[in-house]
């Protein structure tokens, strides 16, 4: 094979990509556009604490919480957004002080927070998470484990402006 022959393809391959790249970057926004806020979810705010500090870890960990935060309409990953979790756990319920914390988004809008096993309360495994900082609409979840041997759980925020 000729030298020609490579560089040609290599140029079409370069070439098709920089395109489909072109093509995704102006179809995305356009989906994106029609995000919608998160609504908050029945008995999400059961046991809320206003003012969970942020930390570390919560407990022993051993359960990781993680997801996402983003805001409604473009999609757009928001920074440095306060998500406060709680949940009945192997350490102690979710009326407990010890069971509430909070972590901070990164760049890309996830977090991820350690935290101990969450345990069946009224017969269901579950986290609590919130949005309650301000700037956008406060949103409560509370997610549900398909199992309560399941060591991971992830939950995702969408937030509308206020």
């Amino acid at each position: 094979m000729s030298d020609i022959d490579f560089e040609r393809r290599a140029l079409l391959a370069t070439g098709g990509a920089f395109a489909l790249a072109g093509y995704t970057g102006l179809a995305m926004p356009a989906r994106a556009a029609d995000l919608a806020a998160t609504p908050t979810m029945r008995g999400g705010a059961n046991n809320y604490m206003p003012g969970a500090k942020i930390v570390e870890r919560i407990g022993s960990g051993g359960f990781w919480m993680s997801g996402t935060v983003r805001r409604a309409g473009d999609g757009a990953p928001l920074l440095g957004r306060r998500i406060q979790i709680w949940a009945h756990t192997t350490e102690g319920s979710e009326r407990d002080l010890r069971s509430h914390g909070a972590t901070l988004t990164d760049a890309n809008g996830a977090f991820r927070l350690e935290m101990p096993q969450i345990v069946p309360a009224l017969g269901q495994a579950h986290a609590h998470l919130a949005y309650d900082s301000g700037e956008y609409d406060t949103v409560f979840l509370r997610p549900l484990l398909p199992s309560p041997k399941v060591t991971s759980l992830e939950a995702h925020f969408i937030l509308q402006p206020v």
